[in-house]
């Protein structure tokens, strides 16, 4: 049985991919957490709302996130994800790998909904640039 956390991701990536930000923050807690780049993170929607526009602007409107292979671990209300995550774009002059390993963190809230309170497309590669 497929989880549900990898249909609301698939939700995230084309919402990301319509460049629909608005409806993108509905699916982070309102303290989350994104990392923009190693070095640079968002918190909070509006921080992080931000930071998508830029992102975009920087892959020439034209970012086209999707997941590969995805281990979920569910604890309570908290879910752990490591996705191989595969960045698109017209832009093929990145600074940044855009074949990662991903490590997402999912909180349901009172309504049973997940959001996502931690957005680390770097996954461990943070660990070699610790200025976060």
């Amino acid at each position: 049985m497929e989880h549900e956390l990898k249909e609301f991701i698939k939700m995230c990536d084309d919402a990301i991919k319509r460049g629909d930000f608005d409806t993108l923050m509905n699916y982070y807690t309102d303290d989350a957490v994104l990392v923009v780049k190693p070095g640079m993170i968002a918190r909070g929607k509006e921080e992080i709302k931000k930071a998508f526009i830029a992102i975009a602007k920087y892959f020439n409107n034209s970012l086209m996130p999707t997941q590969g292979e995805m281990i979920i671990l569910e604890a309570g209300d908290t879910a752990l994800v490591l996705s191989q995550t595969l960045i698109n774009s017209d832009k093929t002059d990145s600074d940044y790998s855009m074949d990662r390993r991903s490590t997402y963190v999912f909180k349901k809230n009172s309504q049973g909904e997940w959001l996502c309170a931690i957005d680390n497309s770097y996954g461990t590669e943070l660990i070699s640039n610790k200025d976060i």
